[in-house]
């Protein structure tokens, strides 16, 4: 299977209309001001600076020709930031190793945005941003301002810490995503040099680099990459990297003798791809390269390759993933920690994270239809990746969290990556462009398609068309999701044309939906979906899921959520704030036998289903008897006050100021 094309369907749906809107209006054009450290009170970037800086230092080599010698490498560290914007020098690197990733991501993200519909000040801007970024290219295809600027002496020789195939990456994703957008081939240009001159430097031939990515998402780019041109050479050295990882003797060791004998679980290289069965190391990491992984297992068939793939799908999903679809619980190397250690008030769940967890899924969707994926994917969308960015798209979590007391955010050092609001930017700012680039590209997450059928994964408001055996099939879906469950297809011209359409039955649903097909039949349930077929020249599709909200428990080995659940409504993962219930949420409790009403709200600029319930705030208290001092005494009883609790959507916490936030709830 394949994603149906982005160019192909039109997003019109109310929810997610929006949010589109505001990333191409609000979110690109902030981030390109960010890019050049034109917003005074958001962390510099320096992402055009250093483009800027390896162009000047590029001139001057082609000018001076033999008689320049670029210069000798000099280690600053994994990341140089001068102490004022000032300070900074135009011919000096700044910022993360990584920095230039910034910029393709945003690119990406631009070229998404103008498949929607031509913007020629915004593409404008885009090719004078590519002129920038392709005159630091040196004449072999090179393209990392880091050892430009720094000496190129070192390049490639660390490629454990120093994501050089990182950027790449990040560059074809977005060169593709740019050309298929406007038909300019400037930047695609650059990124293939840059593969051609990867290529011709890795393998395992003599003379060769043996090594394979630290951090990964050349793999899946390549594959990209693959897909537009054909040419094999890309094919090939996303699967060198693949099939390279994790072999003895490990290629890392040889860069940094201080591992020998350790198992890189870090780099998800502790063992060959083919052999893990648990999702281990640093998130982000881990899920680019489970999804390059699922690329290459659809494109040459290896079945065991796929199975280490649906090993590691199950494994996040079944033992180490928050009811929110985030991912990576601790801080330490932001990764994943052990099977049902998921803390709430000290997550990771980095916003990347969440996106990469729902490119693996979509990956494995193109595979085989089970909503098992569809459902994780859309679990990840609406909660966690859209908790990733403010309602005004100018403010970004990197960290995820389920419970939050602000004080102890700024004062316990164990917390203080998690953030009570949203910051304007980062310094290491990968998740910001990140989530503008999946936001415009959900056209490609909403369907895939084979032969003759058309799979529905997401139900978002949307137009889009297929070709069956000759003849043009349209299909119209209205959706009302996430505020209720009615979805309308109408499906024409497919009458004799041997189409069909697959519709996804929700988890969350728990079996119970409504159907009711005119025009066409059903022909069977298998996977989570509906396959629906013998369509009449014209027909419609009514189908109903049930949105209430349910108490959701954690299994008894999460041992941070004992006695204690969470709310959903559908693919919504509900939350209490301060802002609505006072301060001290910890000493709230629901009743066992709860029951919620629901209440449409306008106050954060749409239609938002809120809940409210009757619920109590339990205060302990204790005699005079304190046999330890002031801290500890004897306990006497509850204090029980009766409140009405009101709950949000997750995504939607921490728009109204700082403030005490809590997922879970004592029952």
């Amino acid at each position: 299977m394949k994603p149906a094309d982005i160019k192909n369907v039109e997003i019109r749906d109310e929810f997610w209309s929006r949010k589109q809107a505001l990333v191409r209006k609000e979110v690109i054009p902030y981030q390109w001001e960010i890019l050049n450290d034109r917003i005074p009170e958001a962390e510099a970037s320096y992402c055009m600076h250093n483009f800027k800086a390896a162009g000047i230092l590029n001139e001057k080599m082609r000018k001076k020709g033999d008689a320049f010698e670029a210069p000798r490498f000099t280690y600053r560290g994994f990341a140089v930031f001068p102490e004022k914007r000032e300070d900074a020098k135009e011919d000096e690197f700044y910022g993360f190793v990584f920095q230039d990733s910034d910029f393709y991501k945003w690119i990406e993200a631009v070229g998404y945005a103008l498949m929607t519909g031509p913007d020629p000040v915004l593409e404008e801007t885009a090719d004078r941003a590519i002129d920038i970024v392709c005159a630091a290219q040196l004449p072999n295809g090179y393209i990392d301002t880091y050892y430009i600027i720094n000496g190129m002496d070192k390049s490639f020789s660390d490629l454990r810490d120093h994501h050089e195939l990182y950027c790449l990456g990040h560059l074809i994703e977005g060169a593709v995503s740019y050309y298929q957008a406007t038909g300019k081939d400037k930047l695609l240009n650059a990124a293939e040099k840059y593969a051609d001159y990867v290529a011709s430097l890795f393998g395992t031939g003599e003379g060769k680099i043996n090594g394979y990515p630290g951090h990964e998402i050349a793999e899946m780019a390549l594959f990209a990459l693959y897909d537009l041109t054909g040419e094999e050479k890309y094919k090939n050295l996303a699967e060198y990297f693949i099939n390279e990882r994790g072999k003895a003797p490990n290629y890392f060791e040889k860069e940094h003798p201080d591992m020998k004998g350790k198992p890189d679980y870090y780099h998800q290289a502790h063992i060959p791809v083919r052999e893990q069965t648990e999702a281990v190391g640093h998130a982000v990491r881990a899920v680019y390269l489970y999804s390059g992984m699922a690329d290459m297992a659809r494109l040459t068939g290896d079945k065991d390759l796929l199975n280490a793939c649906e090993r590691l799908f199950d494994s996040i999903v079944n033992t180490k993933m928050y009811i929110t679809g985030g991912i990576g619980a601790t801080h330490l190397g932001e990764s994943f920690s052990l099977p049902y250690d998921l803390p709430n008030d000290t997550a990771y769940s980095e916003t990347c994270a969440a996106i990469g967890l729902v490119f693996f899924a979509e990956r494995m969707l193109r595979i085989k239809a089970d909503s098992k994926y569809s459902d994780v994917m859309e679990l990840a969308l609406f909660n966690t990746v859209l908790s990733g960015m403010a309602l005004d798209g100018k403010s970004f979590f990197y960290v995820n969290p389920l419970e939050v007391i602000p004080e102890n955010c700024k004062k316990d050092e164990r917390k203080t990556h998690v953030k009570p609001v949203r910051q304007k930017w980062f310094g290491c700012a990968c998740c910001p462009p990140n989530i503008a680039r999946l936001i415009t590209s959900l056209g490609r997450y909403i369907y895939t398609e084979d032969e003759n059928t058309l799979y529905a994964h997401l139900y978002v408001g949307s137009d889009t068309a297929k070709t069956v055996n000759g003849r043009p099939v349209s299909v119209s879906m209205e959706s009302g999701f996430p505020n209720n469950g009615n979805v309308k297809i109408a499906v024409s011209g497919a009458a004799g044309s041997g189409f069909r359409l697959a519709l996804r039955i929700p988890g969350w649903t728990c079996g119970s939906y409504r159907l009711n097909v005119n025009g066409a039949s059903e022909k069977e349930i298998k996977d989570g979906y509906i396959y629906i077929e013998d369509f009449a020249e014209d027909a419609v599709i009514d189908i109903s899921f049930d949105m209430i909200p349910r108490l959701m428990a954690a299994d008894s080995r999460v041992a941070e959520d004992n006695l204690k659940v969470a709310v959903t409504r559908g693919p919504i993962v509900y939350c209490m704030e301060e802002a609505d219930n006072g301060d001290k949420l910890r000493q709230i409790k629901l009743d066992r036998n709860v029951s919620f009403t629901e209440e449409m709200t306008g106050e954060f600029g749409y239609d938002v289903v809120t809940l409210r319930t009757d619920a109590k705030r339990i205060v302990r208290t204790v005699t005079s008897a304190k046999p330890f001092g002031e801290l500890y005494g004897e306990f006497a009883s509850f204090e029980e006050k009766e409140i009405s609790l009101r709950l949000i959507p997750y995504y939607l916490w921490a728009n109204r100021g700082e403030n005490e936030m809590s997922v879970y709830i004592n029952i």
